[in-house]
């Protein structure tokens, strides 16, 4: 008779156990709402040579939350007026993992970028290539354990503008799409890192500045593989870009980076 109880028991636990696996591994979508807001700033100085900086801050719970800090810089190279190529660094700081834990971490990175701009009927159309080496400090039970988590991540950005108002202030609707992806030793179960589909308007202040304002989704997986957050934001960005160069105009050229 026990022998026959345990026989059953063997063969409930193999029915029951692929039925919980499957149940922890279903799809699960956290939803938040987030402000994004950022200085984009590409400066030129020669035919050839110019300079980027970035500032970014984004705001989990709408604004409630710290989400990151970021700051970026690199060398700017025109290869052709509308291909360039830039070559920098970049500095994210990030807030404790978890409500009950206090340590903050940073991400280093090292970045390659390849951008073209160029025009489809009315459509100003702008490509970005961008490859990133990221080496992120690890936390366990709030400390750092003095050891980073190495990532390679590669992004492409399609980005449409239409101009539907000319004058002082010039309005253009914009459309954009950037996805990405990561590898390395750690990545196991999350090779897709994010999408972030935007849809907003770009407005022009004066030649050399201008900013673009409206929803962005983001869709990112976790480490899990079966958990992804869904960001509704709230994004502004504002972009300055002079041109520096003896005779020209304060802005003749189309600013070199963008989003972290």
């Amino acid at each position: 008779m026990r022998g026959r109880a345990a026989i059953a028991c063997v063969f409930l636990a193999h029915a029951l156990v692929p039925g919980l696996a499957r149940a922890q591994s279903e799809k699960e979508i956290d939803h938040d709402a987030q402000v994004w807001v950022s200085l984009n700033s590409t400066l030129r100085f020669g035919d050839r040579w110019g300079a980027i900086a970035d500032l970014h801050v984004r705001r989990t719970d709408f604004l409630a939350e710290p989400s990151f800090y970021f700051a970026r810089i690199g060398a700017h190279r025109w290869l052709a007026e509308k291909l360039t190529l830039t070559l920098g660094y970049a500095h994210m700081w990030l807030p404790p993992a978890r409500d009950d834990w206090s340590t903050w971490s940073n991400e280093n990175r090292v970045y390659e970028q390849l951008q073209y701009s160029s025009t489809l009927g009315p459509l100003a159309v702008l490509h970005r290539v961008r490859n990133e080496q990221r080496w992120k400090q690890q936390v366990q039970d709030d400390e750092l354990t003095g050891e980073s988590a190495f990532s390679n991540r590669v992004r492409y950005l399609a980005s449409f503008s239409l101009p539907v108002a000319k004058g002082a202030h010039p309005l253009a609707l914009v459309l954009s799409d950037e996805i990405l992806l990561q590898f390395g030793h750690g990545i196991v179960m999350n090779t897709f890192d994010q999408n972030r589909l935007f849809a907003g308007v770009k407005v022009g202040l004066s030649l050399a500045w201008t900013f673009d304002l409206g929803y962005m989704q983001v869709f990112q997986q976790k480490a899990s593989g079966y958990q992804y957050d869904l960001n509704h934001t709230l994004r502004w960005f504002i972009y300055w870009a002079p041109d520096l160069r003896r005779g020209r105009s304060p802005a003749a050229h189309e600013p070199g980076a963008g989003d972290e």
